[in-house]
């Protein structure tokens, strides 16, 4: 995964032409690929683009085992249909506000590039919030939890999938091994064994299980082949920071999908009276969004896992 410093250096943003709205086209355009770059995770699910707030994703889908004998010179009215249906979402608006004083940028050793840098340092926080709100929302989390008002706003992907995707729990099981893997990957009806799947842990997780593979080899006085260290079961992992430690995903990355009803707005102002009051730039990031799983059939998560395993 890139640095923030190394992906700031790649993709920089410069603002000072930003007196006030919106960014233009092509700061827009570099916006969106930091705050993907800043995660694995995003670049791999798929985003959808809505007009409504509220409404429904279409699925298309076929049934197997179509063809038929073809008999000469007949029709018996056998017919293909595509099979339907629709997933439900409904997004919410949220935003990031900030500040910067001119003395501060007037101070700072970069001068008003120091502008860019702060924006920049949103955006990749921009990025990494949203990674963490499309997993662990919870519109239920309690109002003593320190971050309730961050994971409050909407349901993620862990909740939806818990409460209706396969679930192989871990919990009495001694440790990590590659039959946990193998079990939570039955749970799945094959047709979604496809190639696509791909385990997803947080980076501790990958280390923990990296680290009992390394174990049991030198115990044994054996070598264990590098893919299963990368692929159990024969499919890779994705690490993801936000994915908390005692969970993995196994799923189809598109099958993840973020709607939206708007591109991400950025706007920016040194006027009004607060403004010159205060001697102050305001800013603020506006988006909407909603996650939801396409296909919740073709999802499964390990859980009760703990740091001794």
């Amino acid at each position: 995964m890139l640095t923030n410093k190394s992906v700031i250096e790649k993709n920089t943003i410069d603002t000072r032409s930003l007196t006030s709205g919106h960014l233009n086209a092509e700061q827009s355009k570099m916006f969106i690929k930091m705050m993907f770059e800043s995660t694995n995770l995003s670049p791999l699910i798929r985003h959808e683009l809505r007009r409504s707030r509220i409404g429904e994703i279409d699925k298309i889908g076929i049934a197997k085992r179509l063809i038929r004998e073809k008999k000469e010179d007949t029709d018996d009215g056998y017919r293909v249909t595509a099979i339907t249906s629709q997933v439900d979402y409904k997004t919410t608006a949220v935003r990031i506000p900030w500040e910067i004083t001119e003395d501060a940028i007037r101070e700072n050793i970069e001068g008003e590039a120091f502008e860019s840098s702060i924006f920049e340092l949103m955006t990749l926080q921009l990025g990494v919030d949203l990674e963490d709100l499309y997993l662990n929302g919870d519109e239920d989390t309690e109002s003593t939890d320190d971050d309730y008002d961050f994971l409050k706003i909407n349901d993620g992907w862990v909740k939806q999938i818990k409460n209706g995707g396969h679930i192989y729990d871990s919990s009495s099981e001694n440790g990590m091994s590659i039959d946990m893997f193998y079990n939570t990957l039955s749970q799945l009806p094959n047709k979604y064994n496809n190639g696509k799947l791909r385990w997803l842990m947080s980076p501790r997780r990958a280390q923990e299980w990296a680290l009992m593979l390394i174990n049991k080899a030198l115990g044994a006085g054996a070598t264990v082949p590098e893919s299963i260290y990368s692929s159990p079961a024969n499919i890779p992992i994705i690490e993801c920071s936000s994915i908390s430690d005692d969970i993995i995903i196994l799923t189809d990355p598109k099958n993840l999908v973020v709607v939206k009803t708007y591109d991400v707005k950025v706007r920016k102002t040194t006027e009004g009276r607060e403004a010159i009051m205060k001697d102050k730039r305001f800013y603020v990031i506006h988006l909407d969004y909603d996650p939801v799983i396409e296909e919740l059939d073709a999802t499964a998560m390990i859980i009760g896992l703990n740091k001794n395993q």
